[in-house]
């Protein structure tokens, strides 16, 4: 593992090393083949046939992620809940290594009312910077906090949650500042996914004290459509990437993923009248201007 034999070796070399892999990986192999005198598995905590289903996720998402290369698209990977991310961390990682060497095609999500979120970022983007892509984070604050909590509480583990709303915006923030830097040094592209007008005022003000370009410097802003459209149709009217993101699929696979996205927001929804008022406003407006050309 040390290639100086020196007893020294990159964390995030050690930590890949700690994926099963390919069957010709020597990890596959202890994960599959390790007996103790008895005869009974000894290190198996995953089957073969579940590393298989592994290799066949790997095999999908690298048609997906050449397929966005050809087209000059980017794919952005979503996060779930704690005891599901680090195979999804591991494998948009990956795609990235393999995928982002002139610009981002594949993102990552990172979940900022996560405790662990600051210390994951930094070590995925620091790993970028040594193997030499170009890192692609997407900013979210996240969904799953009741399932979160409950767990942690069941299984007697420590909350992983932030304990308040403060700290979650505090942490989103703060990833900005940390991601800005590397824009600046043109080794990273974010996607600004949030409802929050705080914040996204908060990115336009710091891109313009930095001097990033709004339209080509890696920065993007993405709201639900439905959600938020004064604020992003304004962000597209001032020369910002700002786009809608159109959940699609089955009626009752599409069904929860709202749902979450309207409890992540809650706090937004509260603000609904101020849209309300918008669009009466707007209509007023386009009445009124039919009246004139009449």
């Amino acid at each position: 593992m040390s290639p100086n034999e020196l007893g020294h070796v990159k964390f995030h070399k050690f930590r890949d090393l700690c994926m099963p892999g390919s069957p010709n990986n020597p990890l596959y192999k202890l994960l599959t083949n390790s007996k103790r005198s008895d005869g009974t598995p000894g290190l198996n905590p995953i089957s073969g046939a579940h590393l298989s289903a592994l290799n066949r996720v790997e095999q999908r998402l690298t048609q997906l992620c050449e397929r966005a290369v050809e087209l000059d698209a980017k794919i952005l990977v979503d996060a779930e809940q704690t005891y599901f991310q680090p195979v999804i961390d591991y494998f948009a990682n990956l795609l990235m290594s393999r995928y982002n060497k002139e610009k981002a095609h594949v993102f990552n999500t990172y979940q900022c009312y996560l405790k662990s979120t600051p210390s994951q970022l930094i070590y995925d983007a620091d790993k970028a910077e040594v193997m030499g892509y170009k890192f692609g984070a997407k900013l979210v604050r996240g969904a799953y906090m009741e399932q979160e909590r409950q767990r942690a509480l069941d299984l007697n583990y420590e909350d992983p949650i932030y304990p308040d709303k403060a700290h979650t915006n505090s942490c989103y923030h703060n990833m900005v500042e940390i991601l800005l830097k590397q824009i600046e040094m043109e080794k990273c592209e974010v996607m600004i996914a949030s409802h929050n007008e705080f914040s996204i005022q908060y990115v336009v003000e710091r891109m313009r004290q930095c001097e990033i370009c709004p339209a080509t410097g890696g920065i993007y802003f993405g709201q639900l459509l439905g959600m938020c459209d004064q604020v992003t149709y304004l962000l597209g009217a001032g020369g910002y990437s700002s786009y809608k993101y159109v959940p699609y699929g089955p009626i009752e696979a599409v069904l929860p993923y709202l749902s979450r996205r309207a409890y992540e927001n809650k706090g937004m929804l509260k603000g609904s009248q101020k849209e309300i008022e918008l669009l009466r406003g707007e209509l007023k407006r386009r009445r009124w201007s039919v009246f004139r050309t009449a």
